[in-house]
């Protein structure tokens, strides 16, 4: 059985996996396995395998064969390999798969729902196999996929390495999730002129067919799909706000870039801020945040930390005062002619001088005690800056969040180098430890990882009519608390990843109980369980994959 496969009238030209694997074999003649053949000796022998191909790309393509082939040993080697295997899956490798994904496209794997489907859409989804089974989709239209810009249909690997790391994460089960890529053009002229392009050639829609296109699509999507949670991820910064706060109260979904992100970085921020007020005696209300990037991601994070300040007794205005905002043109203000929508609500009125466009200038004249990049613009946190934290704060919070690595903001050897050790640093992309004077230094990585599955897992569970903000401020401090003993005491500001079922399964425990506490919950009989039981139960649903011992496929 394929794993995420299509009907054959969608894609009459696709011989099926099975036949192309079976055209060797003479008729009438059983494929067997080699006699010395055993399964354990098999993960084994792929991992080898993995591991021989020197770049990433490679990687991901031989992994995506192997989940083609057999599904259940590709998800046991990810659940046992987690941190060797995610980065190939997603950040950062994945962005590799996109850019040339027309070039190393072998098989349907998704669902693209194009603009030329447009009054029909409801007719394309019900193609999807096992529809009543489906309880998430990711939904990208490829129009800003990380910081490389507009992929077009290229993006949906995006779609599918998300989903791949729900799996991971909270026990998704595989059969129930979605990937969908919205090919509605692109305006990035290399790929229109690629002949290998798989997309529609065409440029993105004027705003109102956009618009009326997604009012069909999740109109359908609810239809076809009763039980689903829509996460969007990496529309463009207007669209992504424009979509969000269009279906948010209409239909069960979130937008990873904007509410997942915020989630994440709240989480450690409020780690962070502990850390650095017990080292400088500054009340936690006091802090500082200043952020370089305005587009979605940024102002998501930033309204995201304003529940920081008003869990603490602060005016939504008193907690605005302490968040800066920072975009290509310098600080952003009020008076600044043609601001963006999206930018005017942490936009200052407080300045009057001249336009602050030196990033050092503008840490100078605020004091920041957190430095927070969602930029894309690689080494933008220059030593000099760090440096300046580092003279302003005894623990400067220097979060280079921007993805892949080779966007961030600063390098974490830089950043323990140019601050002696004194920094607080999280990061978007994993780092390895670096040591520094004697000591070693571990770098906390603010992947959303950590927040979408337990918040998927939450709202599916208890099937929420919606997704609100306070669920997702629950399922952040649920992250903030899910660290351990030891994890304390080296003062990190993240769990580490290897745990994510366990964390995933506290963070989806607070989203359900937040979800009963604002009457969103549909399955009521978990308001009867105690939170230990409840726990236990969100545990028993996760899915694991078969033990591959014994179980022979042919």
């Amino acid at each position: 059985m394929r794993h995420r496969a299509f009907s054959d009238n969608l894609f009459p030209h696709t011989m099926s996996v099975a036949v192309q694997n079976a055209s060797h074999i003479p008729f009438g003649f059983p494929a067997q396995v080699p006699p010395r053949f055993a399964e354990t000796d098999h993960v084994q022998r792929c991992l080898v395998q993995l591991r021989s191909k020197s770049q990433g790309l490679e990687k991901y393509i031989f992994l995506n064969g192997l989940k083609e082939r057999d599904p259940e040993l590709f998800y046991n080697i990810l659940l046992t390999n987690m941190m060797e295997i995610i980065p190939i899956l997603y950040t950062p490798t994945v962005g590799d798969a996109c850019t040339n994904y027309s070039h190393i496209w072998r098989r349907p794997e998704g669902l693209y729902i194009s603009i030329e489907h447009k009054g029909r859409i409801r007719e394309v989804l019900r193609n999807w196999p096992a529809s009543t089974a489906a309880r998430i989709a990711v939904v990208t239209d490829g129009s800003r996929i990380l910081g490389l810009g507009d992929l077009g249909a290229n993006g949906l690997p995006i779609s599918i390495g998300k989903l791949d790391l729900y799996i991971a994460g909270a026990g998704i089960k595989p059969s129930s999730t979605v990937p969908i890529c919205l090919d509605v053009g692109t305006d990035t002229r290399k790929y229109l002129e690629d002949p290998l392009y798989i997309g529609v050639r065409q440029s993105r829609p004027k705003p109102s067919e956009m618009d009326a296109f997604m009012e069909e699509f999740m109109s359908a999507m609810a239809e076809v799909f009763p039980q689903l949670l829509v996460q969007f991820e990496d529309f463009s910064t207007d669209n992504a706000f424009k979509y969000l706060d269009l279906f948010r109260n209409r239909y069960c979904c979130f937008n990873d870039d904007i509410q997942g992100t915020g989630a994440v970085v709240l989480s450690g921020f409020i780690n962070a801020a502990r850390l650095a007020s017990a080292a400088s005696g500054l009340p936690l209300t006091e802090h500082r945040i200043l952020f370089l990037g305005a587009g979605s991601s940024g102002i998501g994070v930033a309204k995201q930390l304003l529940s920081f300040f008003t869990s603490m007794g602060m005016t939504v205005e008193e907690a605005k005062n302490r968040i800066y905002t920072v975009d290509s043109k310098g600080l952003v203000t009020a008076d600044r002619e043609g601001l963006q929508e999206h930018k005017k609500f942490f936009a200052r009125t407080d300045y009057q001088g001249p336009p602050l466009k030196k990033l050092a200038d503008i840490v100078e004249y605020v004091r920041p005690t957190a430095l927070l990049g969602l930029s894309t613009l690689r080494n933008a946190f220059t030593e000099d800056v760090v440096k300046l934290m580092a003279s302003i704060n005894k623990r400067p919070i220097i979060f280079p969040l921007s993805n892949p690595v080779s966007l961030s903001e600063v390098d974490f050897e830089d950043a323990i180098k140019w601050t002696d050790g004194s920094v607080i640093f999280a990061s978007g992309s994993p780092y390895k430890p670096v040591e520094y004077k004697g000591k070693v230094y571990e770098a906390g990585q603010g992947n959303n990882m950590y927040q979408f599955p337990g918040i998927g897992l939450g709202a599916i569970l208890s099937r929420a009519k919606h997704v609100s903000d306070a669920m997702v401020d629950k399922a952040a401090i649920a992250l903030a608390s899910s660290l351990d003993h030891e994890e304390r005491a080296n003062d990190l500001v993240y769990p580490r990843l290897h745990r994510i079922r366990e964390i995933s399964g506290q963070v989806a425990l607070a989203v359900i109980r937040q979800a009963q506490a604002e009457g969103l919950d549909q399955t009521i009989v978990y308001r009867s369980l105690c939170d230990s039981d409840l726990l236990d139960h969100i545990r028993a649903k996760m899915w694991k994959p078969s033990n591959v011992i014994g179980r022979v496929r042919l």
